[in-house]
């Protein structure tokens, strides 16, 4: 194989293209011979890639006989790298929007930075106006979580090459921070706050922290094994938010008319089974590992949520029920 040849297969296609487009932008005289020495490439593999970039791009270059060199009929500024629908680059700007839960950590930047390769190189393919687009589509995440950039890095870097980590951390309720060492098996982004999931190695177990109460991160060196039955769809399955458990417990709540149709209108668990009542009730049923979480949640209904199922369930909202009662007398 020549070295012609070597260099030929060792340099991208996308990256040859990329440089005769360059050439051709700058309207100097680019023929055969000419890229041939540029890229050290083939006559064949040449004329084989402009051929591409005309038929397969759609980029409008002719070969001039009075000139002998190939030039662009229309200007073009870019090269187009990417080609999609103008509904499909609004996806990609709304999902953009979207995505202000990783503001605070790496993958911002990086998202910002592939959304800026994206539309560099769909500037000659889609001509819109992404403000004006946008600007019936917003979106409002409520108590979004602060996360410290310091420890997320840490614990990110901790996380993709299986080492433990040592931390302070405080438990809700807690005045002061203890000390724990973890295996970090993943980090998960759950209602708006960052949380990290690893086996505790004094408790020997899995346990859920949230990044807000860690502090003092120390990655030891010491790498791990992750199990490989672990996986988030798994640990997550029995929870409403984050907090599942290693209960069996069928919640069954009758919701008001008032509020029937706003509970319908979403997912709020892969095991939801929902029923209709007489006079527009609603009743809903969910198969969980821990009550905590979805108390909570019941409790953020108001008057117009009750808790059917089980008698533990039903209690537990009576007795807080009842101290709000007490609450709110004076």
């Amino acid at each position: 194989m020549s070295s012609s040849d070597r260099l030929q297969l060792s340099r991208p296609p996308l990256e040859r293209m990329m440089r005769i487009h360059d050439e051709l932008r700058r309207n100097t005289l680019t023929n055969c011979t000419k890229l041939m020495r540029v890229l050290e490439v083939s006559r064949k593999t040449v004329v084989r890639d402009i051929a591409f970039m005309r038929d397969r791009l759609d980029l409008h270059i002719e070969f001039d006989a009075q000139i002998q060199a190939y030039r662009y009929t229309h200007p073009v500024t870019s090269f187009p790298t990417v080609n999609v629908t103008e509904g499909e680059l609004l996806a990609l700007l709304v999902a953009q929007r979207a995505l202000q839960q990783y503001r605070g950590t790496p993958f911002h930047r990086q998202l910002e930075i592939a959304f800026e390769k994206l539309a560099g190189g769909l500037r000659d393919k889609i001509s819109f106006s992404p403000t004006d687009e946008l600007r019936a589509d917003s979106f409002k995440n409520i108590g979004i979580g602060k996360t410290d950039l310091a420890v997320f890095n840490s614990l990110s870097s901790a996380v993709l090459r299986s080492e433990e980590v040592a931390f302070a951390y405080r438990k809700p309720g807690d005045a002061k921070r203890s000390a724990r060492r973890v295996r970090p098996y993943h980090l998960a982004n759950r209602e708006n706050l960052w949380y990290l999931i690893g086996y505790d190695l004094e408790r020997e177990a899995l346990r859920t922290f949230a990044l807000p109460r860690i502090a003092d991160v120390e990655i030891t060196k010491t790498a791990f094994t992750r199990p490989p039955e672990f996986s988030p769809e798994k640990f997550f399955a029995n929870a409403l938010g984050v907090l599942g458990g290693t209960g069996d417990h069928l919640v069954v709540i009758r919701f008001a008319a008032a509020v029937a149709e706003r509970v319908r209108e979403r997912e709020w668990h892969e095991s939801q089974e929902m029923r209709d009542l007489p006079g527009g009730a609603l009743e809903l049923r969910l198969r969980l590992g821990a009550l905590n979480e979805v108390e909570q949640w019941v409790l953020s209904w108001g008057a117009t949520a009750e808790v059917l199922a089980p008698p533990e369930f039903r209690a537990s909202i009576k007795k807080t029920a009842a101290t709000l009662a007490k609450t709110y007398a004076t």
